[in-house]
């Protein structure tokens, strides 16, 4: 059953199957009651009734950031075919009734973000199915049930922001497969933290904080998983044991009376207001060598002992270096601080001993800002840890010059999951000062004739592809024009959705039955053929969900057009207008805004080069079926060279459009 089409909140079948069990009224009469006891003021269940229920094995409930209000009814617990019931983000009340535990096979349930109260029922013991639940930002008042912890594969169980109170249940660790667990602020005022909370089996994240929990911190062995641990603003006055959270585990304790002695249960560490705005410099797990930090190296002030090496008193000269991550994926940087040096470390094929991550903070963006040691390895040829302890240990020049290269080329290998880099410095003091720093990293001149003769045959090749493929496509992209004639019935003016100074909009279908916005190009129009090319080449290599996305285009018999996804709820400016029928709430325009702001904020830090939109207005911002915002037109947007040292833009910006946009636009394909 497709209960909502395309443009409206859904309930759809996953399976598209053709069980009639259970019977059709009973699915029937359900649904009805559930719309019933919706209120929709803005009317996006208008297509509730679409398709046939009998036909259903099973159900997808999905009306999320509708701004719907009313209850849950009971009657919902009738269908139990139902997988996923998505209520989040509206202004529901009332409780959860006891028949949701009638949804055998529910996967998930998200009523986060309403209004509701009450207790979370019993009855969800029940849903052996279910994966996610979801029930955070809400009113729900009493205990936990224990009966939660019998649910065999629940991956995510959020109950933060409520007003839940009592103990907290230690049956609930004997949730297997569970990764986070959040519960923090609730009023569990009074209540001890059960000491096998922190080895659950699978447990990534644990978030107990602002709740005032009393007694003991449990030291038990933590979950190999375990990378967060959140505990602040409690009244935990103890550690039962030692604590030993281990390197990549963020544990934090401020606002707690144990933290008053911080330095006597040597916990400093995990009690400051936060962890990674403070400068973490290495620590070394051999107690031999931390006997070494006290004293300075027998040389002078470049060399210091390598704290990451395995040979005692190790002593030699770094290389410091400024470096940024500029989007990393990742908002806290302890769970993934042994994995970035890996793959630093892999990229510069040097060994993990080898690097030191001296400090690191946050900056706005948001993006991560560290300080560097790159140290060299003992020679081989001392065999003894004395000889080594005596040796001034540095980089030879060859391979100073290697690694700077890699850093100014990048060379690194591309991830998506610390995203680009910036180098921000490379300081060569001391034994280094008489290191010659050269553009590249080869020597002499032959490597770049090679290099040039390369790169032009390569070129060449390129080329003479290009011309080929063009020549054989050529009778394909002259259809083109035709195409979008009768996409658009001859562009009739009855199929236009608006104009502005490139030319008119058309609403279009093709062939393959999928809804299109065919923007077509007037003579004399404001924009040419320069905003043209800008356009395509920018859209088809950027990619994101609150960017609009083109197409296809085309550019012959005297025609310019560009086609893009079609954004039925059009654009930001008609919602505003005085003249608008319908109108949006506060929680749809913040929405509106967000997605905008993310939109800039990929172009601006996250696109390589950057990107300056340059006409960010309420016309260029489109919306889509589910009024989620789409920046549109880069016809006079500029690519942005990367920014300086101080992380500002230079004065100058290269208005030079890169590549061929036939080929651009085809690699998309």
């Amino acid at each position: 059953m497709e209960g909502i089409d395309d443009s409206n909140p859904v309930v759809k079948d996953p399976n598209a199957s053709g069980s009639r069990n259970p019977p059709c009224h009973s699915i029937m009469k359900a649904l009805r009651v559930v719309k019933g006891r919706l209120i929709d003021p803005n009317h996006y269940l208008r297509n509730w009734h679409k398709g046939d229920p009998c036909t259903l094995t099973g159900l997808k409930l999905d009306v999320m950031w509708n701004g719907l209000t009313g209850t849950i009814p009971k009657e919902i617990g009738k269908l139990s075919s139902l997988k996923l019931l998505l209520l989040n983000g509206n202004k529901l009340s009332g409780s959860l009734p006891d028949e949701l535990g009638y949804l055998s096979n529910l996967n998930r349930l998200q009523v986060d973000q309403n209004q509701m109260s009450g207790p979370i029922p019993k009855s969800f013991t029940s849903l052996v199915k279910v994966k996610h639940l979801h029930m955070n930002n809400n009113s729900f008042s009493g205990q936990i049930p224990s009966e939660l912890s019998k649910l065999p594969i629940l991956l995510h169980l959020h109950l933060d922001n409520n007003y839940l109170s009592g103990h907290l249940p230690p049956e609930l660790s004997n949730l297997t497969a569970l990764s986070i667990f959040q519960l923090d602020n609730n009023n569990f005022s009074g209540s001890d933290i059960p000491a096998t909370y922190g080895s659950f089996y699978g447990l990534v994240k644990l978030d107990l904080s602002q709740n005032h929990l009393i007694g003991p911190i449990p030291s038990e062995k933590l979950s190999d998983n375990m990378t967060t641990i959140d505990l602040r603003n409690n009244s935990l006055s103890d550690i039962s044991g030692d604590l030993d959270p281990g390197a990549n585990v963020s544990l934090r304790l401020e606002n707690n009376p144990i933290c008053q002695n911080a330095s006597q249960q040597n916990i400093g560490p995990f009690c400051r207001s936060s962890a990674e705005k403070n400068e973490i410099p290495e620590k070394s797990k051999d107690s031999n060598a931390t006997s070494c930090y006290i004293q300075s190296c027998p040389f002078d002030d470049f060399f210091e002992y390598v704290s990451t090496s395995s040979v005692r008193c190790y002593c030699a000269a770094p290389i410091r270096i400024g470096y940024r991550l500029k989007s990393p994926s990742f908002s806290y940087f302890r769970p993934y601080y042994n994995k970035f040096k890996v793959y630093l470390t892999r990229s510069l094929e040097l060994d993990v001993s080898q690097l030191s991550i001296d400090s690191f903070f946050w900056e706005s963006g948001p993006r991560l800002q560290m300080y560097l040691k790159l140290f060299p390895t003992p020679n081989s040829s001392h065999s003894n840890t004395s000889e080594v302890q005596q040796i001034r240990h540095i980089f030879n020049k060859s391979e100073v010059q290697r690694i700077r290269h890699i850093f100014i080329s990048w060379e690194f290998p591309r991830t998506d999951f610390f995203g680009p880099y910036e180098l921000l410095n490379f300081t060569l003091l001391g034994p280094y000062s008489d290191v010659i720093i050269t553009n590249g990293g080869g020597s002499g001149s032959s490597k770049g004739i090679l290099a040039a003769i390369v790169l032009g045959a390569i070129a060449c090749i390129f080329t003479f592809s290009a011309i080929v493929f063009l020549l054989i496509s050529r009778h394909k992209y002259r259809q083109a024009p035709s195409r979008r004639r009768r996409s658009t019935r001859n562009f009739d003016s009855s199929t236009q959705v608006g104009r502005g100074g490139y030319g008119k909009v058309y609403k279009g279908i093709l062939g393959d039955d999928t809804i299109v916005a065919i923007k077509r190009a007037e003579e004399g129009s404001l924009q040419g053929q320069k905003e043209f090319l800008t356009e395509i080449e920018l859209l088809s290599r950027l990619h994101h969900r609150n960017l609009v996305s083109l197409i296809w285009y085309c550019d012959e018999e005297e025609e310019q057009m560009l086609v893009y996804e079609f954004m039925p709820n059009g654009t930001l400016r008609d919602w505003l207008s005085a003249k608008a029928e319908r109108t949006l709430n506060f929680s749809m325009r913040l929405r509106i805004a967000l997605g905008s702001a993310k939109s800039i904020l990929y172009l601006h830090t996250e696109a390589e080069p950057p990107i300056f939109h340059r006409d960010i207005k309420a016309t260029n911002i489109l919306l889509d079926s589910h009024l989620t915002a789409k920046v549109a037109d880069f016809g006079l947007s500029r690519l942005a060279p990367p920014l300086d040292a101080e992380g500002t833009v230079p004065e100058y910006v290269s208005t030079v459009v890169k590549g061929t946009p036939v080929c651009l636009i085809l690699l998309r394909f």
